[in-house]
């Protein structure tokens, strides 16, 4: 043989070499020593891991621990970049499983009660890191693909040694952490898309300088530099998406109060929470936010829970009554005694709640990788079982070049940008129409959604309490103008609704005298001569007003699940006010859309049963969930799911987020509040529900079009994979240049981003 193809042959082995390297490198499990760590009892620990880079980063410290004695079971999340592990303490310590996380390349470090969420820092770090690259990539590998395929610069051309250097920055720069994974995978005898890129990019390197150096014709430098600037481009896609992840959970915390008024030895003291202790007694004035979980032992107002309970109006307190922690305190000064502090309180367990729904999610990327479990190994023996026939009864030239081929045309470029591509065009036409969506994971569960669970207040209603209903009951006095008046010394946003009523019919309202405040009550002031009461028909009856000619009213706008205020004029019952919050416009349309496509509809609220079955009666849903807190929300959503239904659940408050979470879908109304929308996988920014009805519309458009692309490119690879490897040579004469095979990689590319193009033209109906 010649001197060339001695050096092809030799680069053939090297590419042998490599691939038996793939196969049985590695460390493997040392065989169990004492006894089976399923029987001992086990510790868990949990673990911040650093400098993830992708989901294969995850696979490989997780293949690491499962092959080391004393390791029962790994829960990891790649997107928060927690793992906790149940490991045998007589067999491996946490010491052991972290230097093994170092040995790899990554870092690991025990989470305690003050471990911050995933570092923001971090985040926006990997982006601009991934940014830079791409940039750098794009601009480099431009003058490559000229020089390739327009100028056709063949040795001894000094423009083929620009092509090296150009592509070897691109490779070994741009691909640095590409290749970086890959051997860790390979030290670990893992099989992700990492290692099929590297083997691909590096053998048609390894190759085109050899050939270069050489003198041969054919060099094949811009298909390494094209494969890694479209992996870049993913790479760039999944970070931004990444980034504000762990936001939920850090928004959760900034809740609850940084300090508490607690007395100690006669005195007020300002601490910090964390030194908040079971039986303190915490002052608390308006305004400000209630430390800890509590019981009310002095004083009285009006609280906002708002945050826990989704509800808009404000629950009166008193002692006896219970107090949550980071509710806020509207009106009165009042002392109370805490109950539950740190970890116990509501808020720590609805944060708790969060956390668990995020880890039992799989991130999509993982199933990329099982896929890519099975098809990397097989296109890496079909690559290895194409060098050793070719070499046999070929050259070592065509055994070669037939490998690369295989290994080029199966790199999986149309398969990566299968669904990135889809999601980037779905995500854009759905910002078009107001929703917003996280992830790829988003778009595929939308799809096959069969049950929305509907919060009430603020999704279903608009959140706020308005005059509905005016009942007059004198002919002198006008009820809604002196309740008005009376109200203007209040803040209460029952009164606010009264009050904003009067001035929208253009009333003329009074300034109170002699105001008096009746702690869940009502009002009592003096307007123009008149003594004035506001308020229940309890409050009314105690001050010797009769309303018995009116009980049949207060009762049916009761059962119509209103608020009914009393308004009295010196003693005489002059009319009713009723209060109550008004179903949003568009509510009953797009529930009605929901059913026409066989989706369950179910409202859920944490209102008493008469409102909810009001509500529920007046936008036409069957099944209401009613009295539930926050804590039995995310219960609720779990037991539909037990029963084999695909659940969204749509909310807007801070009490809906372990809901969220805790669905198959999260829909989060853009005009709640912000832990809510953290918590979803798809935001409504217009806070209507026809909203909900687009979204999943869009989804379900989205996740046809990956299927589609998917399909092309499992067929390209199906179909180009075969003829690479030369099934074609015996009967046709044909064989495949890898100079064709990187265009027909490209060709695929193309096909599945113009498929995905096609989304531009969705449109949500009406």
């Amino acid at each position: 043989m010649s001197v060339i193809d001695y050096s092809v042959a030799a680069a053939g082995a090297a590419l042998i070499l490599f691939i038996l390297i793939f196969f049985l490198g590695g460390s493997r499990k040392q065989p169990q020593s004492g006894h089976e760590h399923h029987h001992a009892a086990l510790n868990k620990a949990e673990l911040l891991l650093g400098g993830l880079h992708c989901p294969s980063c995850l696979l490989a410290i997780e293949r690491k621990w499962k092959r080391t004695d004393g390791v029962a079971e790994i829960s990891s999340n790649f997107d928060t970049g927690r793992t906790t592990i149940s490991y045998d303490p007589g067999l491996v310590n946490v010491d052991q499983l972290i230097e093994q996380v170092e040995n790899l390349g990554y870092s690991a470090t025990p989470v305690t009660e003050h471990t911050p969420e995933t570092s923001t820092e971090e985040t926006e770090d990997e982006v601009g890191y991934v940014r830079s690259r791409l940039i750098v990539s794009v601009i480099l590998t431009i003058p490559i693909v000229v020089i390739a395929m327009g100028i056709h610069a063949v040795p001894p051309s000094p423009l083929i040694w620009i092509e090296l250097v150009l592509t070897a920055i691109v490779l070994f720069w741009g691909g640095w952490r590409i290749l970086r994974s890959a051997w860790g995978a390979v030290k670990n005898r893992a099989s992700d898309m990492n290692v099929l890129i590297a083997v691909g990019t590096l053998t048609a390197f390894i190759y085109s300088t050899v050939a270069a150096a050489l003198g041969k014709p054919d060099v094949y430098f811009e298909t390494a530099a094209v494969i890694v600037t479209l992996i870049l481009v993913g790479r760039l896609l999944e970070a931004r998406a990444r980034s504000h992840t762990s936001d939920a959970i850090r928004k959760l915390l900034d809740l609850q109060a940084r300090t508490a008024r607690v007395v100690r030895s006669g005195e007020e003291v300002d601490i910090p929470i964390e030194q908040v202790v079971v039986g303190d007694r915490v002052r608390v004035r308006p305004g400000e936010k209630v430390a800890v979980d509590g019981t009310v032992v002095d004083g009285s107002s009006a609280i906002d829970e708002s945050m826990i309970t989704g509800e808009s109006v404000p629950v009166e307190k008193a002692a006896g009554d219970q107090v949550i922690g980071a509710t806020i305190n509207r009106t009165g000064t009042f002392l109370f005694e805490a109950t539950k502090v740190g970890s116990d309180t509501m808020l720590a367990q609805i944060v708790k709640m969060v956390r668990q729904a995020q880890a039992s999610k799989a991130p999509i990327q993982r199933l990329a990788d099982l896929v890519a479990g099975y098809f990397v190994p097989v296109v890496v023996s079909i690559a290895v079982a194409t060098f050793v026939v070719w070499f046999i009864v070929g050259s070592p030239t065509q055994a070669v070049l037939s490998a690369v081929a295989v290994l080029i045309i199966a790199c999986p470029c149309a398969l990566g940008l299968a669904t990135p591509t889809s999601i980037t065009v779905g995500t854009g036409k759905g910002a078009e129409n107001g929703i917003l969506i996280r992830s790829a994971g988003a778009l595929e569960t939308a799809g096959r959604v069969d049950t929305v669970v509907l919060d009430k207040t603020g999704t279903v209603t608009l959140g706020e309490p308005s005059l509905v209903d005016i009942i007059e009951n004198h002919e002198q006095h006008d009820p809604l103008r002196l309740a008005a008046s009376t109200e203007r010394g209040s803040e209460h946003p029952i009164a606010q609704a009264i009050i904003r009523a009067a001035q929208d019919r253009k009333l003329d309202l009074q300034d109170p005298l002699d105001f008096l405040a009746f702690p869940g009550g009502g009002v009592r002031a003096n307007i123009g001569g008149i003594t004035v009461i506001v308020g229940t028909a309890r409050l009314q009856q105690e001050n010797g007003v009769d309303f018995t000619d009116l009980d049949s009213t207060i009762e049916r706008l009761e059962r119509e699940g209103k608020t009914v205020i009393a308004v009295s004029a010196d003693g005489r019952a002059i009319g009713l006010l009723a209060v109550a919050d008004t179903i949003k416009p568009g509510s009953k349309e797009a529930i009605e859309r929901l059913k026409s496509r066989e989706i369950e509809v179910i409202m859920i609220t944490g209102d008493n049963r008469r409102t909810a079955a009001a509500v529920a009666a007046e936008v036409g849903i069957e099944t209401a969930m009613a009295q539930v807190l926050p804590g039995d929300k995310a219960a609720r959503v779990a037991e539909l799911r037990k029963q084999g239904k695909v659940v969204a659940m749509v909310g807007d408050g801070i009490n809906d987020a372990p809901a969220l979470v805790e669905a198959d879908l999260g829909i989060a109304i853009g005009t709640g509040a912000d832990i809510a929308i953290e918590s979803a996988d798809i935001t409504l920014i217009g806070g209507e529900l026809s909203g909900v009805v687009a979204a999943i519309e869009l989804s379900r458009a989205t996740l046809a079009n990956i299927k589609q692309n998917l399909f092309f490119a499992f067929v390209y690879n199906s179909l180009g994979i075969p003829i690479a490897a030369g099934v074609l040579y015996p009967l046709f004469g044909i064989l495949l240049n890898p100079m064709i095979a990187a265009a027909a990689m490209a060709a695929s590319s193309v096909s599945v981003v113009t498929n995905a193009l096609r989304l531009r033209g969705f449109r949500p109906s009406e």
